[in-house]
Protein backbone atom coordinates (compact mmCIF):
# COMPACT_ATOMS: atom_id res chain seq x y z
CA UNK A 1 0.00 0.00 0.00
CA UNK A 2 1.42 3.18 -1.13
CA UNK A 3 1.29 6.72 1.12
CA UNK A 4 -0.35 8.00 -1.97
CA UNK A 5 -3.22 5.70 -1.51
CA UNK A 6 -6.83 6.86 0.07
CA UNK A 7 -10.15 5.10 1.74
CA UNK A 8 -11.93 6.12 -1.11
CA UNK A 9 -15.32 5.07 0.41
CA UNK A 10 -14.31 7.84 3.28
CA UNK A 11 -13.57 10.00 0.68
CA UNK A 12 -16.84 9.67 -1.28
CA UNK A 13 -18.66 10.19 1.91
CA UNK A 14 -16.33 13.34 3.00
CA UNK A 15 -17.00 15.33 -0.26
CA UNK A 16 -20.69 14.13 -1.27
CA UNK A 17 -21.27 16.05 2.78
CA UNK A 18 -18.98 18.94 1.66
CA UNK A 19 -20.79 19.60 -1.47
CA UNK A 20 -23.80 19.85 0.36
CA UNK A 21 -22.96 21.68 3.07
CA UNK A 22 -20.52 24.31 1.11
CA UNK A 23 -24.03 24.36 -1.76
CA UNK A 24 -26.51 25.07 1.03
CA UNK A 25 -24.52 27.97 2.08
CA UNK A 26 -24.35 29.40 -0.65
CA UNK A 27 -27.92 29.19 -0.83
CA UNK A 28 -28.38 26.96 -3.93
CA UNK A 29 -29.42 23.36 -3.93
CA UNK A 30 -28.19 22.86 -7.31
CA UNK A 31 -24.85 22.05 -9.38
CA UNK A 32 -23.61 21.85 -12.74
CA UNK A 33 -20.24 21.50 -14.35
CA UNK A 34 -17.92 20.81 -17.45
CA UNK A 35 -18.01 16.94 -18.69
CA UNK A 36 -14.94 16.73 -20.71
CA UNK A 37 -15.37 13.05 -21.35
CA UNK A 38 -12.01 13.05 -18.97
CA UNK A 39 -11.87 11.10 -15.21
CA UNK A 40 -11.87 14.79 -13.58
CA UNK A 41 -15.24 15.83 -14.49
CA UNK A 42 -16.56 12.39 -14.58
CA UNK A 43 -15.91 11.87 -10.88
CA UNK A 44 -17.35 15.27 -9.88
CA UNK A 45 -20.35 14.28 -12.10
CA UNK A 46 -20.67 11.42 -9.54
CA UNK A 47 -20.26 13.11 -6.12
CA UNK A 48 -22.88 15.52 -7.61
CA UNK A 49 -24.97 12.90 -8.28
CA UNK A 50 -24.92 11.30 -5.17
CA UNK A 51 -25.05 15.07 -3.10
CA UNK A 52 -27.93 16.84 -5.09
CA UNK A 53 -29.57 13.68 -7.24
CA UNK A 54 -29.51 13.45 -10.46
CA UNK A 55 -32.12 15.84 -11.49
CA UNK A 56 -30.82 18.77 -9.55
CA UNK A 57 -27.00 18.49 -11.52
CA UNK A 58 -26.57 19.78 -14.91
CA UNK A 59 -23.57 18.75 -17.11
CA UNK A 60 -22.36 20.71 -19.73
CA UNK A 61 -20.31 19.54 -23.14
CA UNK A 62 -18.43 22.19 -24.65
CA UNK A 63 -16.59 21.28 -27.88
CA UNK A 64 -14.38 23.04 -30.33
CA UNK A 65 -14.72 22.26 -33.69
CA UNK A 66 -11.04 20.55 -33.50
CA UNK A 67 -12.23 18.70 -30.30
CA UNK A 68 -11.34 14.83 -29.95
CA UNK A 69 -15.06 13.59 -31.43
CA UNK A 70 -14.16 10.94 -28.55
CA UNK A 71 -14.96 12.81 -25.71
CA UNK A 72 -18.27 13.55 -26.95
CA UNK A 73 -18.55 10.03 -26.82
CA UNK A 74 -16.89 9.44 -23.46
CA UNK A 75 -19.05 12.68 -21.73
CA UNK A 76 -22.32 10.70 -22.88
CA UNK A 77 -21.27 7.41 -21.56
CA UNK A 78 -20.72 9.05 -17.89
CA UNK A 79 -23.77 11.02 -18.41
CA UNK A 80 -25.68 7.84 -19.17
CA UNK A 81 -24.39 5.74 -16.65
CA UNK A 82 -25.21 8.34 -13.67
CA UNK A 83 -28.60 9.20 -15.19
CA UNK A 84 -27.46 12.80 -15.68
CA UNK A 85 -28.71 15.33 -17.74
CA UNK A 86 -26.00 16.76 -20.53
CA UNK A 87 -26.48 20.08 -22.80
CA UNK A 88 -24.15 20.79 -25.73
CA UNK A 89 -22.86 23.88 -26.77
CA UNK A 90 -20.71 24.14 -29.29
CA UNK A 91 -18.04 27.19 -28.44
CA UNK A 92 -16.47 27.53 -32.14
CA UNK A 93 -18.11 30.66 -33.40
CA UNK A 94 -17.67 32.10 -30.21
CA UNK A 95 -14.33 31.57 -29.59
CA UNK A 96 -13.31 31.61 -33.50
CA UNK A 97 -14.94 35.14 -33.37
CA UNK A 98 -11.62 36.37 -31.28
CA UNK A 99 -9.34 33.81 -32.42
CA UNK A 100 -9.60 34.17 -36.41
CA UNK A 101 -10.42 37.69 -36.47
CA UNK A 102 -6.94 38.25 -34.48
CA UNK A 103 -5.28 35.23 -36.25
CA UNK A 104 -4.27 33.88 -33.15
CA UNK A 105 -1.93 30.29 -34.02
CA UNK A 106 -0.41 29.57 -30.85
CA UNK A 107 -1.26 26.45 -29.73
CA UNK A 108 -0.90 27.38 -26.19
CA UNK A 109 -2.87 31.08 -26.49
CA UNK A 110 -5.45 29.18 -28.79
CA UNK A 111 -6.18 26.75 -25.61
CA UNK A 112 -5.98 29.68 -22.96
CA UNK A 113 -9.14 31.28 -24.80
CA UNK A 114 -11.19 27.35 -25.52
CA UNK A 115 -10.62 27.47 -21.65
CA UNK A 116 -11.92 30.70 -21.05
CA UNK A 117 -14.76 30.77 -23.43
CA UNK A 118 -15.70 27.16 -21.81
CA UNK A 119 -15.90 29.00 -18.13
CA UNK A 120 -18.09 31.71 -19.18
CA UNK A 121 -20.67 29.82 -20.78
CA UNK A 122 -20.33 27.93 -17.92
CA UNK A 123 -21.28 31.03 -15.31
CA UNK A 124 -23.96 31.94 -17.55
CA UNK A 125 -25.94 28.58 -17.22
CA UNK A 126 -25.32 28.98 -13.30
CA UNK A 127 -27.56 31.78 -13.84
CA UNK A 128 -30.55 29.64 -15.72
CA UNK A 129 -29.71 26.89 -13.59
CA UNK A 130 -29.86 28.25 -10.52
CA UNK A 131 -26.85 26.49 -9.24
CA UNK A 132 -22.79 26.79 -8.41
CA UNK A 133 -20.15 25.92 -10.94
CA UNK A 134 -18.71 22.94 -9.32
CA UNK A 135 -14.40 22.72 -10.44
CA UNK A 136 -12.63 19.50 -11.47
CA UNK A 137 -8.77 20.27 -10.94
CA UNK A 138 -7.08 17.99 -8.97
CA UNK A 139 -4.31 18.71 -6.59
CA UNK A 140 -1.08 17.59 -9.14
CA UNK A 141 -2.70 19.85 -11.65
CA UNK A 142 -3.28 22.67 -8.86
CA UNK A 143 0.41 22.36 -7.69
CA UNK A 144 2.01 22.20 -10.95
CA UNK A 145 0.12 25.03 -12.43
CA UNK A 146 -1.35 22.84 -14.76
CA UNK A 147 -4.80 25.00 -15.51
CA UNK A 148 -5.68 28.10 -17.27
CA UNK A 149 -6.50 31.18 -14.77
CA UNK A 150 -10.37 31.86 -15.09
CA UNK A 151 -10.88 28.96 -17.27
CA UNK A 152 -10.78 25.54 -15.94
CA UNK A 153 -9.34 26.84 -12.81
CA UNK A 154 -12.46 29.19 -12.02
CA UNK A 155 -15.14 27.36 -10.08
CA UNK A 156 -17.57 28.69 -6.42
CA UNK A 157 -16.35 25.02 -4.88
CA UNK A 158 -13.54 22.07 -6.15
CA UNK A 159 -13.70 18.42 -4.33
CA UNK A 160 -10.88 17.42 -6.09
CA UNK A 161 -8.28 19.78 -4.89
CA UNK A 162 -6.84 18.48 -2.20
CA UNK A 163 -6.71 14.86 -3.92
CA UNK A 164 -3.38 13.84 -6.54
CA UNK A 165 -4.18 12.10 -9.82
CA UNK A 166 -3.46 8.98 -8.29
CA UNK A 167 -6.06 9.07 -5.67
CA UNK A 168 -8.26 10.56 -8.24
CA UNK A 169 -8.35 7.21 -10.02
CA UNK A 170 -8.58 5.48 -6.40
CA UNK A 171 -11.96 7.32 -6.25
CA UNK A 172 -13.28 6.69 -9.43
CA UNK A 173 -12.91 3.26 -9.65
CA UNK A 174 -14.50 3.17 -6.61
CA UNK A 175 -17.40 5.27 -8.13
CA UNK A 176 -17.74 2.48 -10.34
CA UNK A 177 -17.34 4.93 -13.71
CA UNK A 178 -17.32 3.70 -17.55
CA UNK A 179 -14.05 1.42 -18.33
CA UNK A 180 -12.99 3.59 -21.06
CA UNK A 181 -12.95 6.92 -19.32
CA UNK A 182 -10.66 5.08 -16.36
CA UNK A 183 -8.24 4.18 -19.36
CA UNK A 184 -8.21 7.11 -21.77
CA UNK A 185 -5.16 9.09 -21.54
CA UNK A 186 -5.65 12.28 -19.17
CA UNK A 187 -6.14 15.26 -21.70
CA UNK A 188 -7.69 19.18 -21.61
CA UNK A 189 -8.65 18.51 -25.73
CA UNK A 190 -7.87 22.40 -25.80
CA UNK A 191 -5.86 21.52 -29.55
CA UNK A 192 -5.30 18.28 -31.75
CA UNK A 193 -2.95 15.51 -30.24
CA UNK A 194 -2.70 17.09 -27.01
CA UNK A 195 -2.51 15.08 -24.00
CA UNK A 196 -1.64 16.52 -19.91
CA UNK A 197 1.97 13.97 -19.60
CA UNK A 198 2.91 14.90 -23.24
CA UNK A 199 2.93 18.71 -22.55
CA UNK A 200 4.64 18.72 -18.78
CA UNK A 201 7.00 15.86 -19.85
CA UNK A 202 6.30 13.25 -17.12
CA UNK A 203 3.75 11.24 -16.26
CA UNK A 204 1.54 11.90 -13.01
CA UNK A 205 3.15 8.70 -11.19
CA UNK A 206 6.06 10.62 -11.37
CA UNK A 207 5.03 13.76 -9.96
CA UNK A 208 2.54 12.26 -7.64
CA UNK A 209 5.22 11.01 -5.66
CA UNK A 210 7.40 13.87 -5.84
CA UNK A 211 4.72 16.53 -4.80
CA UNK A 212 3.56 14.28 -2.33
CA UNK A 213 7.06 14.25 -0.56
CA UNK A 214 7.76 18.06 -1.23
CA UNK A 215 4.88 19.50 -0.12
CA UNK A 216 3.22 16.80 2.28
CA UNK A 217 6.22 15.66 3.77
CA UNK A 218 8.09 19.05 3.40
CA UNK A 219 11.26 17.04 2.03
CA UNK A 220 14.42 19.78 1.06
CA UNK A 221 15.65 19.12 -2.43
CA UNK A 222 18.43 17.07 -0.75
CA UNK A 223 16.25 14.96 1.38
CA UNK A 224 13.97 14.12 -2.18
CA UNK A 225 17.40 13.19 -3.78
CA UNK A 226 18.23 10.64 -1.13
CA UNK A 227 14.68 9.72 -1.63
CA UNK A 228 15.51 8.66 -5.13
CA UNK A 229 14.35 11.65 -7.12
CA UNK A 230 16.66 12.70 -10.06
CA UNK A 231 18.18 15.92 -8.62
CA UNK A 232 17.08 17.39 -12.62
CA UNK A 233 13.31 16.54 -11.63
CA UNK A 234 12.98 17.76 -8.39
CA UNK A 235 14.34 21.43 -9.70
CA UNK A 236 12.44 21.49 -12.51
CA UNK A 237 8.89 20.42 -10.85
CA UNK A 238 9.85 22.86 -7.72
CA UNK A 239 10.37 25.51 -10.42
CA UNK A 240 7.13 24.61 -11.89
CA UNK A 241 5.51 24.91 -8.17
CA UNK A 242 6.55 28.22 -7.37
CA UNK A 243 6.03 29.53 -10.71
CA UNK A 244 2.43 29.17 -10.61
CA UNK A 245 1.64 30.15 -6.85
CA UNK A 246 -0.25 33.40 -8.19
CA UNK A 247 -2.89 30.95 -9.98
CA UNK A 248 -3.47 29.41 -5.89
CA UNK A 249 -3.68 32.71 -4.61
CA UNK A 250 -7.10 35.09 -5.20
CA UNK A 251 -5.62 38.54 -6.56
CA UNK A 252 -3.64 40.77 -4.38
CA UNK A 253 -5.19 44.16 -3.21
CA UNK A 254 -2.94 46.92 -2.84
CA UNK A 255 -3.12 47.95 0.85
CA UNK A 256 -4.20 51.53 1.51
CA UNK A 257 -6.88 51.95 4.28
CA UNK A 258 -7.12 50.48 7.92
CA UNK A 259 -9.15 47.75 6.99
CA UNK A 260 -8.55 46.06 3.36
CA UNK A 261 -10.07 43.14 1.61
CA UNK A 262 -7.81 40.36 1.90
CA UNK A 263 -5.77 41.55 4.79
CA UNK A 264 -7.59 42.71 7.71
CA UNK A 265 -11.05 42.07 6.54
CA UNK A 266 -11.03 38.64 6.30
CA UNK A 267 -14.03 36.14 7.21
CA UNK A 268 -15.19 32.31 6.47
CA UNK A 269 -16.85 31.94 3.33
CA UNK A 270 -20.46 31.53 5.25
CA UNK A 271 -20.08 34.90 6.89
CA UNK A 272 -23.53 36.58 6.59
CA UNK A 273 -23.50 39.86 8.33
Amino acid sequence: MSELDIQPELVSELLVSFLREEVRSAGATRALLGLSGGIDSAVIAALCARAFGPENVLCVLLPYRLSNPNSAVDSQSVATHLGLALQRIDISAMADGYLEREGVSDARRRGNVLARCRMTVLYDLSVEWRGLVIGTSNKSEILLGYSTQWGDGAHALNPLGDLYKHQVYQLARALDLPREVLQKPPSADLFEGQTDEGELGFTYAQADRLLYCMVDRRFSEDELVAEGFEREFVRQVSARVVANHFKRVPPVIAKLSRRSVGHDFRYLRDWKR
